[in-house]
């Protein structure tokens, strides 16, 4: 247009345009968003990843680390992703060989008691206990509620059976703190028998860590101290702890127990590993994960069923939509979680000498809630580098960062600590400890849109992640804790 026929206004504005600065344009994204929107959108579609979970969990079951299941786990999983295109391998990992035997519980004198009656209780023994004798045994019930309250009352647990009845805070995991509340509560479970064993106890028993709705017992990995004897341990039933509780608040009780696991020599097995190559750094890796191996009581379809085929499920769809990132995109199927970390011992070991080829870190294990976002245990700069992932996920809902300063995952716990970024999908967890570690957890606890959406999630992060351009900064190197 000929500005010069528009008279003395248009003139100075010609004038303007010429005195104003040239501003630079603004430079293209480093990963196309409409590529990660398209990502997002396949994720919703797709039932890839619903489809592999049942299939692990209706046709194994449980996969307890050492048992036939966890080996033919192992098959399956390679199998489903050889199919979906990935480059294959099996990872040598030493694993534990526990195994439950039976387990029994009566409260055979309390304050009260009809001639002949008995009170049979709900439990499960915890994960790496030693048996009872053969026919079990009796013994006088001390219950407390705290470790200090243990000491306190240390003479009277001399050749008893010592309860600790510490509740589960459903309040905090109702607000979004269900972590939390887990952190406060499982430190009886890891730390009580051998606690137990120093006050000269002849057994352990916890009020089950998850909510007191179903009068399920929920199991779990426990420790033995060198320091001291070691002592059977099982978790009660929230409900049956409380009841012995009561009952111990009238008078003195007396409990049977029998408990028969059984600790085995070591087993081989093996973390399951899959590859997309990157296109133009191959030997880059982003890691996508979740932990093959479950509790023996149920199918282990939220711990860790979900997080797994998840994780497939993003490698899965990315090479259905032939993207290829700069770097690699590595899933794994981590065995041994529940009760050693024997496959994450083995990946760090075989990879401790290339840690700076690790671009990032990502393991879902959380359960099959709604995602809400992620949480990261990255620099505090690299939180605004993940705008596009949270803003590509922000129609699902889950757009929220919690930056954290501690590791995120078991398993990639040691990688982080060597300082690659690591994430976890932040998923609403207000009744994962419903089922966690129990009976009833089954595949359907797990609703397949939430799935979608953990793929959803899981493939975007993960393609961003080996797709920018520069890698997220490194953590400081810290030591990992005993």
């Amino acid at each position: 247009m000929n500005l010069s026929r528009l008279g003395k206004p248009a003139a100075f504005l010609s004038a303007l345009l010429l005195t104003m600065p040239v501003l630079a344009a603004e430079p293209p994204p480093a990963v196309d968003p409409a590529v990660l929107a398209r990502v997002r959108d396949a994720a919703m579609n797709s039932d890839w990843a619903y489809q592999r979970l049942s299939d692990l969990t209706d046709r194994i079951g449980p996969r307890l680390s050492g048992s036939p299941q966890a080996e033919a786990a192992v098959v399956q999983v390679a199998a489903a992703l050889r199919s979906a295109g990935l480059q294959v391998s099996l990872q040598p990992a030493k694993v534990p060989h526990w195994v439950r035997g039976e387990e029994a519980a009566e409260l055979v004198e309390y304050p009260g008691r009809p001639d002949g009656i008995v009170q049979h209780l709900r439990l499960t023994t915890l994960g790496g206990s030693v048996a009872t004798p053969k026919a079990g045994l009796t013994a006088p019930l001390l219950v407390v509620h705290s470790f200090d309250e243990l000491k306190a009352r240390a003479a009277e647990a001399k050749n008893a059976i010592v309860l600790f009845d510490v509740a589960f805070d459903q309040d905090l995991a109702d607000n979004g703190l269900a972590g939390a509340a887990y952190v406060q509560a499982v430190e009886y479970r890891v730390k009580g028998a051998s606690a137990a064993a120093r006050a000269g106890a002849v057994a352990s028993l916890i009020r089950s860590v998850g909510g007191a709705d179903f009068r399920l017992p929920h199991t779990g990995v426990m420790h033995y101290d060198a320091d001291a004897p070691k002592i059977p341990t099982a978790a009660l039933s929230a409900e049956d702890a409380m009841l012995a509780a009561r009952l111990a608040a009238q008078g003195a009780v007396t409990m049977h127990l029998k408990l028969t696991p059984q600790t085995l020599p070591d087993a081989d097995s093996h973390n399951v590993i899959a590859d997309l190559p990157g296109r133009d750094k191959p030997d880059e890796v982003v890691i996508v994960s979740g932990h093959l191996d479950s509790w023996d009581l149920a199918q282990g379809a939220i711990d860790d069923g979900a997080g797994v085929t998840s994780a497939m499920g993003a490698a899965q769809l990315l090479k259905s939509l032939d993207l290829r990132a700069r770097r690699t995109i590595r899933v794994v199927a981590w065995m041994n979680e529940e009760n050693g970390g024997g496959g994450s011992k083995a990946y760090f070991e075989a990879n401790k000498d290339r840690l700076v080829q690790h671009a990032a870190v990502i393991e879902s294990d959380s359960g099959a809630g709604k995602p809400l976002g992620l949480q990261a245990n990255v620099t505090l700069e690299s939180v605004a580098a993940l705008h596009p992932v949270t803003e590509a996920l922000r129609s699902l809902g889950a757009a929220a960062i919690e930056r954290r300063d501690e590791a995120v995952g078991a398993d990639i716990e040691p990688l982080q600590n060597a300082g690659v970024p690591g994430f976890e999908p932040l998923l609403d967890g207000r009744s994962y400890f419903f089922y966690h570690h129990t009976a009833a957890d089954t595949l359907d606890k797990v609703k397949p849109d939430n799935l979608r959406r953990q793929v959803a999630t899981l493939a975007v992060l993960a393609y961003y992640l080996a797709e920018m351009p520069e890698p997220l900064p490194r953590l400081p190197p810290r030591k990992e804790e005993n």
